[in-house]
Protein backbone atom coordinates (compact mmCIF):
# COMPACT_ATOMS: atom_id res chain seq x y z
CA UNK A 1 0.00 0.00 0.00
CA UNK A 2 1.19 3.44 -0.86
CA UNK A 3 1.69 5.73 2.16
CA UNK A 4 -0.92 8.42 2.56
CA UNK A 5 0.55 11.88 2.51
CA UNK A 6 -1.39 14.70 4.15
CA UNK A 7 -0.96 18.35 3.35
CA UNK A 8 1.06 20.35 5.84
CA UNK A 9 -2.05 22.35 6.78
CA UNK A 10 -3.86 19.15 7.82
CA UNK A 11 -0.87 18.00 9.87
CA UNK A 12 -0.79 21.29 11.73
CA UNK A 13 -4.51 21.00 12.46
CA UNK A 14 -4.12 17.44 13.81
CA UNK A 15 -1.11 18.48 15.92
CA UNK A 16 -3.09 21.37 17.41
CA UNK A 17 -5.96 19.02 18.26
CA UNK A 18 -3.62 16.58 20.00
CA UNK A 19 -2.03 19.40 22.04
CA UNK A 20 -5.48 20.59 23.05
CA UNK A 21 -6.47 17.10 24.20
CA UNK A 22 -3.25 16.76 26.21
CA UNK A 23 -3.84 20.15 27.89
CA UNK A 24 -7.41 19.16 28.76
CA UNK A 25 -6.20 15.85 30.22
CA UNK A 26 -3.57 17.62 32.35
CA UNK A 27 -6.18 20.10 33.62
CA UNK A 28 -8.55 17.27 34.59
CA UNK A 29 -5.70 15.55 36.46
CA UNK A 30 -5.01 18.77 38.40
CA UNK A 31 -8.70 19.08 39.29
CA UNK A 32 -8.79 15.49 40.59
CA UNK A 33 -5.69 16.09 42.70
CA UNK A 34 -7.27 19.22 44.13
CA UNK A 35 -10.48 17.37 45.00
CA UNK A 36 -8.56 14.55 46.65
CA UNK A 37 -6.69 16.97 48.92
CA UNK A 38 -9.82 18.82 50.07
CA UNK A 39 -11.43 17.73 53.38
CA UNK A 40 -14.97 16.42 52.97
CA UNK A 41 -17.81 18.74 54.00
CA UNK A 42 -19.19 18.12 57.47
CA UNK A 43 -22.60 17.13 56.08
CA UNK A 44 -21.27 15.06 53.18
CA UNK A 45 -22.73 11.52 53.06
CA UNK A 46 -19.47 10.36 51.50
CA UNK A 47 -17.14 11.76 54.14
CA UNK A 48 -15.99 8.30 55.21
CA UNK A 49 -14.43 7.66 51.80
CA UNK A 50 -11.11 8.79 50.48
CA UNK A 51 -12.47 11.58 48.23
CA UNK A 52 -15.26 14.01 49.15
CA UNK A 53 -18.57 13.49 47.43
CA UNK A 54 -17.46 10.39 45.48
CA UNK A 55 -18.82 7.26 47.11
CA UNK A 56 -16.42 4.33 47.00
CA UNK A 57 -13.87 6.09 44.79
CA UNK A 58 -10.98 5.25 47.11
CA UNK A 59 -12.25 1.72 47.60
CA UNK A 60 -11.94 1.67 51.39
CA UNK A 61 -13.20 3.95 54.16
CA UNK A 62 -10.60 6.09 55.89
CA UNK A 63 -9.39 4.80 59.26
CA UNK A 64 -11.24 6.01 62.33
CA UNK A 65 -9.57 8.71 64.40
CA UNK A 66 -7.91 7.44 67.60
CA UNK A 67 -9.89 8.07 70.79
CA UNK A 68 -9.09 11.20 72.77
CA UNK A 69 -6.83 10.52 75.77
CA UNK A 70 -8.57 10.46 79.15
CA UNK A 71 -7.17 11.06 82.64
CA UNK A 72 -6.01 7.72 83.95
CA UNK A 73 -8.01 7.96 87.19
CA UNK A 74 -11.20 8.05 85.10
CA UNK A 75 -10.41 4.61 83.69
CA UNK A 76 -11.47 1.36 85.31
CA UNK A 77 -10.68 -2.34 85.26
CA UNK A 78 -8.61 -3.70 82.41
CA UNK A 79 -8.52 -0.34 80.64
CA UNK A 80 -6.88 1.22 83.71
CA UNK A 81 -4.40 -1.64 84.09
CA UNK A 82 -3.34 -1.45 80.44
CA UNK A 83 -2.81 2.30 80.67
CA UNK A 84 -0.86 1.92 83.91
CA UNK A 85 1.37 -0.73 82.32
CA UNK A 86 2.20 1.62 79.42
CA UNK A 87 2.81 4.50 81.82
CA UNK A 88 5.09 2.32 83.98
CA UNK A 89 7.19 1.37 80.95
CA UNK A 90 7.70 5.06 80.11
CA UNK A 91 8.43 6.10 83.70
CA UNK A 92 10.82 3.24 84.49
CA UNK A 93 12.61 3.01 81.14
CA UNK A 94 12.81 6.71 80.30
CA UNK A 95 11.70 9.25 82.87
CA UNK A 96 13.49 7.92 85.96
CA UNK A 97 16.60 6.84 84.06
CA UNK A 98 17.04 10.27 82.48
CA UNK A 99 15.51 12.65 85.02
CA UNK A 100 15.45 10.59 88.23
CA UNK A 101 18.42 12.29 89.90
CA UNK A 102 19.48 11.16 93.39
CA UNK A 103 17.05 9.87 96.00
CA UNK A 104 17.35 11.98 99.15
CA UNK A 105 15.14 13.30 101.93
CA UNK A 106 14.63 16.40 99.77
CA UNK A 107 13.78 14.28 96.70
CA UNK A 108 12.15 11.00 97.80
CA UNK A 109 10.97 8.26 95.47
CA UNK A 110 8.97 5.05 95.74
CA UNK A 111 9.52 1.81 93.89
CA UNK A 112 5.78 1.20 94.29
CA UNK A 113 4.71 4.62 93.03
CA UNK A 114 1.82 2.93 91.18
CA UNK A 115 0.12 2.59 94.61
CA UNK A 116 0.00 6.38 95.04
CA UNK A 117 -3.05 7.60 93.10
CA UNK A 118 -1.95 11.24 93.07
CA UNK A 119 1.50 10.33 91.77
CA UNK A 120 -0.05 8.16 89.05
CA UNK A 121 -2.24 11.10 88.01
CA UNK A 122 0.72 13.51 87.88
CA UNK A 123 2.98 11.17 85.92
CA UNK A 124 0.22 10.21 83.51
CA UNK A 125 -0.47 13.88 82.75
CA UNK A 126 3.28 14.40 82.24
CA UNK A 127 3.39 11.43 79.85
CA UNK A 128 0.46 12.74 77.80
CA UNK A 129 2.15 16.13 77.55
CA UNK A 130 5.37 14.42 76.43
CA UNK A 131 3.56 12.59 73.63
CA UNK A 132 1.97 15.82 72.47
CA UNK A 133 5.16 17.90 72.51
CA UNK A 134 7.41 15.34 70.83
CA UNK A 135 5.03 15.19 67.87
CA UNK A 136 6.44 16.89 64.73
CA UNK A 137 3.41 19.17 64.68
CA UNK A 138 4.65 20.72 67.95
CA UNK A 139 7.61 22.14 66.04
CA UNK A 140 11.32 22.18 66.89
CA UNK A 141 10.68 23.87 70.24
CA UNK A 142 8.06 21.33 71.35
CA UNK A 143 10.30 19.38 73.71
CA UNK A 144 11.78 22.56 75.16
CA UNK A 145 8.27 23.66 76.08
CA UNK A 146 7.67 20.23 77.68
CA UNK A 147 10.83 20.56 79.78
CA UNK A 148 10.06 24.12 80.83
CA UNK A 149 6.31 23.95 81.46
CA UNK A 150 5.66 20.33 82.41
CA UNK A 151 8.66 18.23 83.45
CA UNK A 152 10.19 20.59 86.01
CA UNK A 153 6.91 21.37 87.74
CA UNK A 154 5.61 17.80 87.81
CA UNK A 155 8.80 16.26 89.16
CA UNK A 156 9.18 19.01 91.78
CA UNK A 157 5.66 18.30 93.01
CA UNK A 158 5.87 14.49 92.97
CA UNK A 159 9.31 14.38 94.63
CA UNK A 160 8.90 17.29 97.04
CA UNK A 161 10.30 16.77 100.52
CA UNK A 162 6.82 17.12 101.99
CA UNK A 163 5.02 15.66 98.99
CA UNK A 164 3.12 12.43 98.37
CA UNK A 165 6.27 10.26 98.56
CA UNK A 166 7.75 11.85 101.68
CA UNK A 167 7.07 8.71 103.78
CA UNK A 168 8.70 6.43 101.20
CA UNK A 169 12.28 5.85 100.07
CA UNK A 170 14.67 8.68 100.99
CA UNK A 171 17.80 6.57 100.59
CA UNK A 172 18.43 4.26 97.61
CA UNK A 173 19.83 1.63 100.00
CA UNK A 174 16.67 1.58 102.13
CA UNK A 175 13.57 0.96 99.98
CA UNK A 176 10.34 2.00 101.68
CA UNK A 177 6.69 2.45 100.80
CA UNK A 178 3.92 3.91 102.90
CA UNK A 179 0.63 5.54 101.97
CA UNK A 180 -0.07 8.67 103.95
CA UNK A 181 -3.66 9.07 105.13
CA UNK A 182 -5.62 11.77 103.35
CA UNK A 183 -7.89 14.35 104.94
CA UNK A 184 -11.28 13.20 106.22
CA UNK A 185 -14.48 14.07 104.33
CA UNK A 186 -15.78 17.61 104.74
CA UNK A 187 -18.40 18.39 107.38
CA UNK A 188 -20.98 18.95 104.67
CA UNK A 189 -20.45 15.46 103.21
CA UNK A 190 -20.61 13.88 106.67
CA UNK A 191 -23.77 15.73 107.70
CA UNK A 192 -25.49 14.89 104.40
CA UNK A 193 -24.89 11.16 104.86
CA UNK A 194 -26.06 11.25 108.51
CA UNK A 195 -29.32 13.17 107.92
CA UNK A 196 -31.36 10.21 106.58
CA UNK A 197 -30.33 8.13 109.59
CA UNK A 198 -31.32 10.90 112.02
CA UNK A 199 -34.65 11.41 110.28
CA UNK A 200 -35.44 7.70 110.39
CA UNK A 201 -34.64 7.59 114.10
CA UNK A 202 -36.95 10.53 114.74
CA UNK A 203 -39.73 8.82 112.78
CA UNK A 204 -39.36 5.67 114.87
CA UNK A 205 -39.44 7.70 118.08
CA UNK A 206 -42.64 9.47 117.01
CA UNK A 207 -44.26 6.15 116.17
Amino acid sequence: MEPVRLPDSDLESIEASVRKLLDQSAEQARQLDSLASMPPPADSPFGVFGMPGMSGFAGLPSPAAPPEPRPILELEGEEYEDELDSLSDWVDDFLVRVYGAEVTTAAPWCEQWQEHADVVAWLHALWLAYQQHKDPEAGPAGLFVWHRDFLTHAMATVRAGGGPLSACMTDPDRPAHRLLPGPPPSNRTTSTTEEPKENSELGQADG
